[in-house]
């Protein structure tokens, strides 16, 4: 496969006063390929989540370079990389980040930045995440398995080429969680999106291709994951190998 995504000798230091930092995140290099599932882990304060704000254009980095598809987009301005973000990410939170007062379909369609996909295609999406008979109910009426459910579709609606999730499963139990995780894990498989989980929950990790280790702020260690044996879109397992 190309890789989709290229980071090269990424450092991030933030300055907490005189004489004082903090490096958050030292020296990394890793490539994400095109329709590639990864997941980035470590404790709390490893700079995972600073990574992915990172790839992400939320932040920029004190030095390195994260290039996707030919672009640096550590050089963009603000402006350019908050129309680079609509164009080319979806982003998952652990908080979901629904507006209460929107129903499912409502949150996913007022995600559509650009009005160029129908609300046929956010029936689409929210339909194959198994919420066809909760397309019209408000969050609080959700569970939590079903309001992240409704955030994936959400960052699915703009057709992204990266999805980038931070803690998706750390407000659901370990069975909502998992089931979260795998329908993730096929809509992005059959649409053949690229994703980056960044995560603790060792329960999840199944379904990356490679999973990275993160301490410290440095990648220590990365190892394949379990994704071809538990993903069921045959023909996308053909096609990773």
């Amino acid at each position: 496969m190309n890789h989709l995504l290229k980071i090269e000798n990424l450092n991030k230091i933030f300055n907490q006063g005189k004489n004082s930092e903090v490096v958050a995140v030292r020296d990394i290099n890793l490539e994400i390929n095109n329709a590639e599932i990864v997941m980035i882990m470590g404790p709390s304060g490893s700079g995972k989540t600073t990574l992915l704000t990172m790839i992400g254009t939320l932040l920029k980095p004190s030095t390195g370079k994260i290039t996707m598809n030919g672009k640096e987009i550590q050089k963009l301005s603000s402006n350019k990389a908050a129309k680079f973000r609509r164009e080319n990410f979806g982003f998952i939170f652990q908080s979901f980040n629904l507006l209460q007062n929107l129903s499912a379909l409502e949150n996913v369609l007022i995600a559509d930045f650009n009005k160029q996909n129908s609300e046929e295609r956010a029936k689409e999406l929210l339909v194959k995440l198994g919420l066809e008979k909760r397309l019209h109910a408000v969050p609080n009426d959700l569970s939590g398995g079903e309001r992240q459910r409704v955030a994936i579709a959400r960052a699915l609606i703009n057709n992204p080429k990266l999805i980038l999730a931070d803690e998706p499963t750390a407000n659901l139990d370990s069975v909502k969680g998992q089931e979260v995780m795998k329908l993730l894990c096929s809509i992005s498989c059959e649409e053949e999106r690229t994703i980056i989980i960044v995560s603790h929950d060792e329960r999840i990790k199944d379904i990356a291709h490679r999973v990275i280790y993160i301490e410290d702020g440095k990648l220590i260690r990365e190892e394949k994951g379990q994704h071809n044996t538990v993903c069921t879109m045959k023909k996308h397992r053909e096609n990773i190998k």
